[in-house]
């Protein structure tokens, strides 16, 4: 032995000396086309609205929203999932104006098929909350509880009137009980086979959505979590999965992302469907407050955020930086 046989004979940091050798042997590569690009259009609006929680996204007019969609597909971005804010006036009770087909969000997906065609994904959010005057993703019973069942019927129908505008998948987010089986019957039902649903399998309680309720005009008061995930729960999410599968999921989604990657992992390694994870607007957020007081390198940030999220298992992203992260790619 030499006298440096006292050093270590294996050098981890060989692999890592340059940008490119680091380049070369990295294990996970963010792909524009693993991104879907999450959208807002909102009715009765002559031009965007910023959303205060979330620097840079917009409520969008339709002529902006069909912009977007051009953007995205410009940036090699996958998809777009399209959430309709409705006019205050037009939300009751049963959220009629979300089952409507000439409501905002059937209006949009129109527009945007009409616009990018096949070449994005069109997604649609299949939920009530955005159309009810109390803000919960069902229908009330007589004592102010949300009715699994009965909002399944609406669920239903819902279906069908995004399916007839020409949506490409549904993702429904509600959380009830037995919905994506009751999804599936009504779209093979009505001649909409080749349209896909996106679960929203592991959708939990969390306080990261409070942006997205000033994005969607919410009217919630309370919470969701007699329906949504609680946030302790791992086992839950695994149940919820085998039944999401066996009511006929095309794919899979963890919802959010960053603090539930270990439920994320666990679903992909799980699952021979394509798997996708939702960045929320409280992880957009923080990026962008943390950014904004100079506390953290914004794009390295939001790189290194959707890269972890890649790692633990996602085969798709939703998040709100896709189309400028497609463009940086």
């Amino acid at each position: 032995m030499t006298k440096y046989g006292s050093f270590p004979g294996a050098r981890p940091r060989r692999l890592r000396t340059t940008p490119a050798m680091r380049r070369m042997v990295a294990e996970h590569r963010l792909h524009p086309a693993d991104l879907i690009l999450p959208a807002f259009v909102r009715e009765g609006i002559g031009e965007p609205v910023p959303i205060s929680a979330m620097p840079g996204v917009v409520q969008h007019t339709r002529d902006t929203l069909r912009k977007a969609a051009v953007e995205a597909v410009d940036a090699g971005v996958a998809g777009i999932m399209l959430f309709g804010v409705p006019e205050d006036a037009k939300k009751d009770a049963a959220g009629t104006a979300g089952t409507d087909p000439d409501g905002i969000l059937q209006v949009a997906i129109r527009d945007v098929k009409a616009e990018v065609g096949d070449d994005l994904v069109i997604m649609s959010d299949l939920c009530l909350d955005e159309y009810t005057d109390h803000g919960h993703c069902g229908v009330l019973d007589a004592e102010g509880r949300v009715d699994n069942d009965a909002t399944l019927e609406r669920y239903a129908e819902m279906a069908q009137v995004q399916a007839d505008a020409g949506v490409h998948v549904v993702g429904p987010s509600g959380m009830m009980d037995g919905q994506v089986g009751v999804i599936r019957d009504a779209l093979d039902q009505t001649g909409h086979e080749d349209v896909s649903v996106l679960a929203y399998t592991a959708k939990y309680s969390s306080a990261f959505y409070g942006p997205f309720r000033e994005a969607v005009g919410s009217s919630l008061k309370g919470d969701r979590k007699t329906y949504q995930q609680d946030p302790a729960n791992l086992r839950e999410s695994m149940r919820e999965l085998a039944l999401d599968l066996e009511e006929g999921a095309d794919m899979v989604m963890v919802k959010p992302a960053l603090p539930y990657l270990d439920v994320l992992a666990k679903v992909a390694d799980k699952v021979d469907v394509p798997v996708a994870a939702y960045q929320i607007s409280g992880e957009y957020a923080m990026i962008e407050a943390a950014a904004e007081k100079g506390w953290i390198d914004r794009d390295t940030a939001i790189l290194e955020a959707l890269t972890g999220i890649k790692r633990a298992g996602a085969d798709m992203i939703l998040t709100y930086w896709a189309t400028e992260v497609a463009r940086g790619l």
